[in-house]
Protein backbone atom coordinates (compact mmCIF):
# COMPACT_ATOMS: atom_id res chain seq x y z
CA UNK A 1 0.00 0.00 0.00
CA UNK A 2 1.21 3.29 -0.94
CA UNK A 3 1.28 6.08 1.45
CA UNK A 4 3.68 9.04 0.95
CA UNK A 5 3.89 12.48 0.75
CA UNK A 6 3.64 14.75 -2.87
CA UNK A 7 4.68 17.50 -0.89
CA UNK A 8 6.46 17.24 2.74
CA UNK A 9 3.78 19.01 5.43
CA UNK A 10 4.45 22.53 6.17
CA UNK A 11 6.65 23.25 2.95
CA UNK A 12 6.86 27.04 2.19
CA UNK A 13 6.21 27.95 -0.92
CA UNK A 14 6.91 31.07 -2.44
CA UNK A 15 6.84 30.74 -6.25
CA UNK A 16 5.67 27.98 -8.91
CA UNK A 17 7.52 24.97 -8.64
CA UNK A 18 7.11 21.15 -8.80
CA UNK A 19 7.61 18.11 -6.37
CA UNK A 20 9.99 15.16 -7.14
CA UNK A 21 8.87 12.12 -8.80
CA UNK A 22 6.77 9.54 -6.62
CA UNK A 23 6.98 5.54 -8.16
CA UNK A 24 4.05 3.86 -7.65
CA UNK A 25 5.51 0.70 -7.86
CA UNK A 26 3.83 -1.76 -5.95
CA UNK A 27 -0.09 -0.04 -6.06
CA UNK A 28 -2.78 -2.93 -6.68
CA UNK A 29 -5.57 -1.07 -6.51
CA UNK A 30 -4.32 2.36 -9.04
CA UNK A 31 -7.11 4.40 -7.13
CA UNK A 32 -5.29 7.15 -4.57
CA UNK A 33 -6.43 9.50 -2.43
CA UNK A 34 -4.77 13.10 -2.71
CA UNK A 35 -5.00 15.20 0.12
CA UNK A 36 -3.96 18.88 -0.73
CA UNK A 37 -3.46 21.17 2.76
CA UNK A 38 -2.85 24.44 3.06
CA UNK A 39 -1.91 25.24 6.69
CA UNK A 40 -1.01 29.06 6.02
CA UNK A 41 -1.80 31.63 3.65
CA UNK A 42 -1.94 35.05 3.28
CA UNK A 43 -4.55 37.45 1.47
CA UNK A 44 -5.19 38.51 -1.87
CA UNK A 45 -3.17 35.38 -3.24
CA UNK A 46 -4.03 31.81 -5.10
CA UNK A 47 -2.47 28.32 -4.72
CA UNK A 48 -3.01 25.63 -8.09
CA UNK A 49 -2.09 22.35 -7.53
CA UNK A 50 -2.35 19.58 -10.55
CA UNK A 51 -0.58 16.27 -10.24
CA UNK A 52 1.30 14.67 -13.44
CA UNK A 53 1.66 10.94 -14.78
CA UNK A 54 4.69 10.15 -16.30
CA UNK A 55 5.93 5.89 -17.48
CA UNK A 56 9.46 6.33 -16.48
CA UNK A 57 9.74 9.50 -14.09
CA UNK A 58 12.03 11.53 -16.84
CA UNK A 59 9.32 11.93 -19.60
CA UNK A 60 5.97 13.85 -18.13
CA UNK A 61 2.57 14.15 -19.26
CA UNK A 62 1.40 17.53 -20.85
CA UNK A 63 -2.03 17.44 -19.48
CA UNK A 64 -2.54 16.36 -15.80
CA UNK A 65 -4.13 13.53 -14.25
CA UNK A 66 -5.90 15.44 -11.27
CA UNK A 67 -6.24 19.57 -10.74
CA UNK A 68 -7.73 20.58 -7.91
CA UNK A 69 -9.86 23.93 -8.00
CA UNK A 70 -7.91 27.46 -6.97
CA UNK A 71 -7.10 28.00 -3.29
CA UNK A 72 -7.80 30.77 -1.46
CA UNK A 73 -7.42 29.81 2.12
CA UNK A 74 -5.92 27.70 4.54
CA UNK A 75 -8.03 23.74 4.98
CA UNK A 76 -7.74 20.46 3.68
CA UNK A 77 -9.44 19.45 0.36
CA UNK A 78 -9.43 15.83 -0.80
CA UNK A 79 -9.81 14.22 -4.35
CA UNK A 80 -9.93 10.85 -5.81
CA UNK A 81 -7.24 10.08 -8.50
CA UNK A 82 -8.07 7.00 -10.06
CA UNK A 83 -5.67 6.01 -12.90
CA UNK A 84 -6.73 2.11 -13.47
CA UNK A 85 -7.30 2.81 -16.66
CA UNK A 86 -3.81 4.23 -17.33
CA UNK A 87 -1.37 1.27 -16.41
CA UNK A 88 1.38 3.53 -18.83
CA UNK A 89 1.60 5.69 -15.68
CA UNK A 90 4.20 4.49 -13.06
CA UNK A 91 5.32 7.75 -11.61
CA UNK A 92 3.16 10.92 -10.58
CA UNK A 93 4.42 14.11 -9.27
CA UNK A 94 2.88 17.56 -7.91
CA UNK A 95 3.27 20.84 -9.80
CA UNK A 96 1.77 24.02 -8.36
CA UNK A 97 1.05 27.15 -9.61
CA UNK A 98 1.01 30.31 -7.15
CA UNK A 99 -0.18 34.13 -7.83
CA UNK A 100 -0.02 37.64 -5.67
CA UNK A 101 -1.83 40.58 -6.05
CA UNK A 102 -2.80 43.86 -4.48
CA UNK A 103 -0.58 45.19 -1.79
CA UNK A 104 1.89 44.04 0.75
CA UNK A 105 4.85 42.22 -0.17
CA UNK A 106 4.25 40.47 -4.34
CA UNK A 107 6.05 37.54 -3.48
CA UNK A 108 2.95 34.90 -2.68
CA UNK A 109 3.65 32.60 0.51
CA UNK A 110 2.11 29.49 1.14
CA UNK A 111 2.70 26.34 3.50
CA UNK A 112 1.06 22.98 2.33
CA UNK A 113 1.18 19.53 2.50
CA UNK A 114 0.17 17.02 -0.18
CA UNK A 115 -0.40 13.50 0.58
CA UNK A 116 -0.94 10.21 -1.71
CA UNK A 117 -2.83 7.27 0.13
CA UNK A 118 -3.84 4.46 -1.98
CA UNK A 119 -7.10 3.20 -1.60
CA UNK A 120 -7.69 -0.32 -0.86
CA UNK A 121 -9.17 -1.96 -4.05
CA UNK A 122 -12.12 -3.47 -1.33
CA UNK A 123 -12.78 0.31 -0.32
CA UNK A 124 -13.91 1.28 -4.05
CA UNK A 125 -15.66 -1.66 -4.82
CA UNK A 126 -18.04 -1.00 -1.48
CA UNK A 127 -18.96 2.71 -2.87
CA UNK A 128 -18.93 1.38 -6.73
CA UNK A 129 -16.11 2.66 -7.79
Amino acid sequence: MIDTQLIAPNTVITAKGEGNPVSLEGAVSRAFLVLLNITKIVEQESFELSVFGSPDGQAWDPKPLLTFPQKFYPGETPLLLDISGRPETKFVRAHWEVNRWGRGSEEPMFEVGVGLKEVPAEMLKSVGV
